[in-house]
């Protein structure tokens, strides 16, 4: 018996057929229509349903290139399951080079959104209802903001034994067990029943060749997990190293930030890790580890004021 098709907004899509939608949005002063653009991969055999997104912030590109390599290897005459890509959820943001929305919202806090809101609450009602609401698993993609890059990661509730699961089979260097965030995609997604994997890695704006094959491979080894495709033949690089807690140590003073550690460094607490100096070269204040762990993020930033993040150290110590 055939599997059935797969309705999604004003479509359905047959088994073993791949098609592109535009789901629409809103409509700009001019009268041109802005939509959601979606593709999805109806396999020919019952499996779960997963989606996959990318640039919920305007500025964070990694995840368009991870999208489009994964869709690339796949074919839904061959696939198990159904895979919903979304490859820019704030349109609005990447055609304008704005992280935020036209309106300074953040969409990232405007889940789960409303029919009748904002410019944001909308583009959240639209992904929740003809995207989540469909699917059991998914894969949020992000990267570092405001001129800092991330280690690849994945942020999920690590307590969750099935999300765990999941997690641990992306391969990322490091998977942090990370609180949801009111009005984010993940939290509104788990509350109506799906896993959610957030992953980051790279910087705004950047295609990070590294950022983006991580999750690539991530991707993919998470969809073999789950049956969907047959899994890969090389294994992950290594075990990810769970990380309970992180924090960022701040700049202590205003000036030229120079850096001396890399993503994925171990430090110590009271470990050096970098300076701030006048612009003469006079070093005003040391940069130094406020605790064990590893290094997941870092600012790129070569001005600071006091105050700003510079690093982020994530915790293996489970208190």
């Amino acid at each position: 018996m055939a599997r059935e098709s797969f309705a999604i907004g004003s479509a359905r899509v047959r088994a073993g057929a791949a098609r592109n939608l535009e789901i629409p949005i809103t409509r700009l002063i001019t009268g041109a229509d802005v939509s959601l653009p979606v593709r999805i991969l109806h396999g020919r055999e019952d499996g779960p349903v997963v989606w996959i997104n990318a640039a919920t912030h305007g500025d964070e590109v990694v995840g368009v290139e991870v999208i489009r390599r994964v869709l690339a290897a796949l074919s839904p005459k061959t696939m198990r399951g159904t895979l919903i890509a979304v490859p820019v959820v704030n349109v609005l943001g990447v055609m304008t080079g704005e992280r935020y929305l036209p309106d300074r919202r953040d969409l990232n806090r405007s889940f789960p959104g409303s029919a009748r809101g904002s410019l944001a609450g909308r583009i959240a009602h639209l992904m929740m209802t003809e995207v989540v609401a469909k699917c059991e698993v998914g894969i949020d993609l992000h990267t570092g903001s405001d001129r800092r890059t991330n280690l690849p990661q994945i942020r999920a509730d690590l307590d969750d034994p099935r999300t765990r699961e999941l997690a641990a089979a992306f391969g990322a260097p490091v998977m942090l067990h990370a609180r949801v965030r009111d009005g984010s995609l993940r939290h509104a997604a788990r509350e109506s029943g799906a896993t959610v994997l957030l992953y980051e890695g790279g910087e705004n704006w950047r295609f990070d060749e590294w950022a983006i094959a991580a999750a690539t491979d991530g991707v993919r080894r998470v969809l073999g997990l789950l049956g969907m495709v047959d899994p890969p033949d090389e294994e992950p690089p290594g075990p990810s190293v769970e990380c309970r807690t992180s924090s960022w140590v701040r700049a202590r003073h205003t000036g030229f930030l120079h850096l001396d550690v890399g993503l994925g460094q171990r430090v110590e607490a009271g470990d050096r890790m970098g300076s701030v100096s006048d612009s003469f070269g006079k070093t005003l204040r040391l940069v130094r580890a406020h605790r064990a762990g590893i290094v997941i993020g870092r600012s790129e930033a070569p001005v600071v004021n006091g105050g700003d993040a510079v690093v982020h150290i994530a915790s293996t110590d489970p208190a």
